[in-house]
C-alpha cells in the first residue's frame, strides 16, 4: 500500500473511529485494560513496539494505551479469510492500514519490512510481535529476526511491551475479563549492532536481547526455539 495521500488519510480515519467509537470503549470496559510505563512512549517521532503474543486481544490492548496511530505487521493469512468473519477481519485490517507479512516467506516479509521502514522514516509507530505467532501455551518463544532487520538500519527506539492476562481474558469471553495488563518498558539499547545491520548474527543477538527484556516484563518462561507445527495445530483446534 502507498504511504501518504488519501489512502493513509482514510486508514487513519478508520483507525481513530474504531479506537474511540467503534471498538475501543467497549474493549476498555469489557477487558479491564490497565497500562503502565507509558512514560517510555515518545510523543512524536519513529518508534517500534515489540510485544509478546498470547491472544488475539493483544493488538487491542497495546494500541489503546498508545496516543498515536499504531501500524501492526500482521500475518498474511488474516487477509484471506473466506468466511463472513474472515472477510470482515481482512477488510478491517486493510481499512486501518495494517501491514501483511508471512514470517516464513522472504517474498512477503521483505516488502513488508521495507514498507515499515518507510513508515518509520515518516515518523510513525510500528508494532510487531517478534514470536511471529501466538504462543501455543502461554510461554514466550524464540523471536523471529524481522524486528532486528527493521530496527538496526532504522536506528529508531525499540520499546519492549509485556502483555499479561490477555490469554485468560480471551478464554473467559463472553464474560468480562479479570483484567489485562500492558507494560511498556524502557527502550532497548541496540546500538552495539547498528554497524552490523546486514549481519544475520547481529539480527539474532539483538532479537534475543529484546525477547529477554519482554520476558522480564511479563515473567513468562522463555523457550529458546520456535513453536512446532503440532503445537500450533493443537492451539488452533482448542
Amino acid at each position: 500500500q502507498p504511504i501518504g495521500g488519501s489512502r493513509l488519510n482514510l486508514s487513519a480515519m478508520w483507525y481513530w473511529f474504531f479506537k474511540f467509537i467503534g471498538l475501543g470503549p467497549a474493549a476498555w470496559f469489557w477487558l479491564r485494560l490497565r497500562w503502565s510505563g507509558r512514560e517510555h512512549l515518545p510523543r512524536s517521532g519513529p518508534v517500534i513496539l515489540a510485544a509478546n503474543h498470547v491472544s488475539f486481544l493483544d493488538p487491542i490492548g497495546v494500541s489503546m494505551g498508545v496516543p498515536r496511530k499504531v501500524v501492526y505487521v500482521a500475518k498474511t493469512k488474516y487477509y484471506s479469510g473466506r468466511s463472513l468473519g474472515g472477510r470482515f477481519l481482512a477488510w478491517f485490517l486493510r481499512a486501518i492500514g495494517q501491514l501483511p507479512i508471512d514470517p516464513e516467506s522472504a517474498s512477503t516479509a521483505n516488502p513488508a519490512i521495507e514498507t515499515a521502514r518507510r513508515l518509520l522514516t515518516d515518523g510513525g509507530v510500528v508494532a510487531i510481535f517478534p514470536e511471529g505467532t501466538r504462543s501455543p501455551d502461554g510461554r514466550l518463544y524464540r523471536g523471529r529476526t524481522g524486528v532486528a532487520r527493521l530496527a538496526l538500519p532504522s536506528r529508531v527506539p525499540v520499546i519492549p511491551v509485556g502483555i499479561v492476562g490477555s490469554r485468560e481474558a480471551l478464554q473467559a469471553l463472553p464474560r468480562r475479563s479479570r483484567g489485562i495488563r500492558i507494560i511498556y518498558g524502557a527502550p532497548v539499547d541496540l546500538s552495539p549492532w547498528y554497524d552490523r545491520a546486514d549481519d544475520p548474527d547481529a539480527w539474532r543477538e539483538a532479537t534475543d536481547l529484546l525477547l529477554a527484556r519482554i520476558a522480564a516484563l511479563t515473567g513468562q518462561e522463555y523457550v529458546d526455539r520456535y513453536p512446532t507445527a503440532d503445537e500450533i495445530g493443537k492451539r488452533d483446534s482448542a
